[in-house]
């Protein structure tokens, strides 16, 4: 199914089952695909599982504009109340922890009971005088490079440090690689490039300050894409009600390789 946004964007998002909606949030350079161990364990559960895919990447519009933080908020602003949401639970991975928080904070009074962040970018990811222990510029501007110039292998050789799969021991499934490739490849190269600047530039400060509703922050502590002391560490500082969990040697891409682990926490946060 498709939505089509006020500046004519097509947004595509997937919406099953009925009872509670879970709303899912994907990474970059990503799909609603990632979700699928998510999606299908809750709508087991009882749950409606909703998912989009964000403007440039899957199967929405390749469009070249809109590629920033606000603009994504506002898309899921649009979806929600085009289907209604009241009492929603917003769930986000990597980037997508950064939309949830921004929508959460912008539109979700009177819609949104909880907020989950996985793995995710809040409070902001890039190194500054005000953040001197974040990422450096350079590590971003390689994945820019990288991305715009041969992302055809570069989004094959991610797959090795997102899931932990370089670490010693690590048991590769090159399913799980393939099917991450598949979903950057569908995106647009443009609206995936710029998105770089959006994951490792904005900044959730404030975001996260303002929410009220319940917030789970979920982090693996091997996370060798958003280290866990520039992300996690410092977002459950800011929320007014959270709760950490972290994970010995997970990777970033945990709700895939630890499904079974992350299902259960959340689940118990639903339930709560």
């Amino acid at each position: 199914m498709k939505i089509i946004t006020k500046d004519g964007t097509e947004i595509f998002y997937k919406d099953w089952g009925t009872g509670q909606p879970l709303v899912f949030h994907h990474g970059w350079p990503l799909t609603s695909d990632d979700w699928d161990a998510q999606m299908f364990f809750f709508l087991e559960k009882g749950f409606r599982v909703i998912a989009h895919d964000r403007r440039g990447h899957g199967r929405s519009t390749q469009t070249d504009k809109g590629t920033d933080m606000d603009t994504y908020a506002a898309d899921v602003a649009e979806l929600t109340e085009l289907l209604d949401l009241r009492n929603a639970i917003h769930i986000g991975h990597s980037t997508g922890g950064g939309e949830v928080i921004r929508y959460v904070a912008k539109y979700g009074k009177e819609r949104v009971a909880k907020a989950v962040l996985i793995s995710s970018v809040p409070p902001i990811m890039l190194k500054s005088e005000t953040n001197p222990d974040g990422v450096p510029l350079d590590v971003f501007d390689e994945i820019r490079l990288s991305t715009a110039t041969h992302r055809q292998q570069y989004f094959e050789d991610f797959t090795l440090p997102f899931y932990g799969y370089n670490r010693e021991g690590a048991k590769i499934s090159q399913g799980i690689r393939d099917n991450w490739w598949r979903q950057g490849m569908m995106g647009g190269i443009k609206p995936l490039y710029d998105c770089i600047r959006v994951f490792s530039e904005t900044d959730f400060t404030e975001d996260l300050k303002a929410v009220d509703v319940p917030v789970l922050i979920l982090h693996g502590e091997d996370d060798q894409v958003v280290p866990i002391a520039n992300s996690a560490l410092k977002a459950i500082k800011l929320v007014k009600n959270g709760k950490l969990i972290t994970y010995p040697g997970f990777p970033h891409g945990m709700p895939t390789t630890e499904a079974p682990t992350i299902n259960a926490d959340l689940l118990e946060f639903f339930q709560s």
